[in-house]
C-alpha cells in the first residue's frame, strides 16, 4: 500500500525568462521533494534562483520544462482558476515585506483568505481570531498593521498564512525586515508550528545562520543546486 503523495515535487524543473528578446535562465533543471511535515531551508545568494524556485513550489508560476506537482496533483495544463483554488486548499504564504492590507485589522487581514473558501463572515472571523490567539496577537486582533511592530505584523502574516491550514508554508526572507532578535522571535513561532501542528514549512534565505535552523538545507546557485543536506552521499539533487 503506497502512502500519501509527497506535498510538494518538483521534477528537472526549469525556468525562463525573456529579458529584451534575450532567454535568461533563472532555474537550470532542478528536482526536490518536499514532504508532509519537513522543515526545509533553501539558501542562496540574490540571483541564485531560490525565489524563483518557491514561486514554483507554490504555483505562483509554472515551468518553462520540466514536472511540478503540488498535493500529487500535475499543475500543467491546471486553468487559473483551478491553480488558484489549489494553492489556496494546499499552500500558505509569508513574505518579507508582509504585504497586509493597511486600512485593514488584522482579524479581517487573517480572515481574508476564507473569503475564497465561500465561509460566512461569522465563520470566518472565528477562525481567524482563534488563529491569531495561537501566534500570540488576540489582544491585537483589532489593530491596523501601522498599530503594530514588525515582527506583530510578520505574525499576522504568519496567521494568514495558516488560517485555510495549509500543508506546506512558503515563507520568503520572513525575518528579512525585522532586527534579530524579532526575527529569532518570527523562527521560533515557525519552527513550533512545524513541530506542533505538522505544517511542513519551506524558508527561503541568504542567511546561512536562519537556514542551520532547519533540519534540512538546500544551497543553490546560478539555478542550479549545488547541496541537499538530505540527499545521500554524493548526491546531490539537480
Amino acid at each position: 500500500m503506497t502512502g500519501p503523495a509527497p506535498a510538494i515535487e518538483a521534477v528537472g524543473v526549469e525556468r525562463t525568462y525573456a529579458l529584451d528578446g534575450v532567454d535568461v535562465a533563472a532555474l537550470r533543471g532542478v528536482s526536490l521533494t518536499i514532504e508532509h511535515g519537513e522543515y526545509a531551508a533553501i539558501v542562496g545568494p540574490s540571483g541564485s534562483g531560490k525565489s524563483t524556485l518557491m514561486h514554483l513550489l507554490g504555483g505562483l508560476d509554472q515551468p518553462t520544462r520540466g514536472t511540478l506537482r503540488i498535493g500529487g496533483r500535475d499543475v500543467a495544463g491546471l486553468d487559473p482558476g483551478e491553480m488558484a483554488h489549489l494553492r489556496n486548499a494546499t499552500i500558505g504564504f509569508v513574505f518579507q515585506s508582509f504585504h497586509l492590507l493597511g486600512r485593514t485589522s488584522a482579524l479581517d487581514n487573517v480572515a481574508l483568505p476564507l473569503v475564497y473558501r465561500g465561509l460566512g463572515a461569522k465563520e470566518r472571523r472565528g477562525r481567524a481570531a482563534l488563529m491569531l490567539e495561537r501566534v500570540g496577537l488576540g489582544h491585537r486582533m483589532l489593530h491596523r498593521p501601522n498599530q503594530m511592530s514588525g515582527g506583530e505584523q510578520q505574525r499576522v502574516a504568519i496567521a494568514r498564512a495558516l488560517v485555510t491550514e495549509p500543508v506546506v508554508l512558503l515563507a520568503d526572507e520572513p525575518t528579512g525586515n525585522l532586527d534579530s532578535a524579532t526575527g529569532a522571535a518570527v523562527l521560533e513561532l515557525l519552527e513550533r508550528l512545524n513541530t506542533d501542528e505538522g505544517v511542513a514549512v519551506v524558508l527561503v534565505t541568504h542567511d546561512r545562520e536562519v537556514a542551520a535552523r532547519a533540519r534540512r538545507q538546500i544551497v543553490m546557485r546560478d539555478g542550479l543546486m549545488l547541496s541537499d543536506s538530505a540527499a545521500p552521499a554524493g548526491e546531490v539533487a539537480a
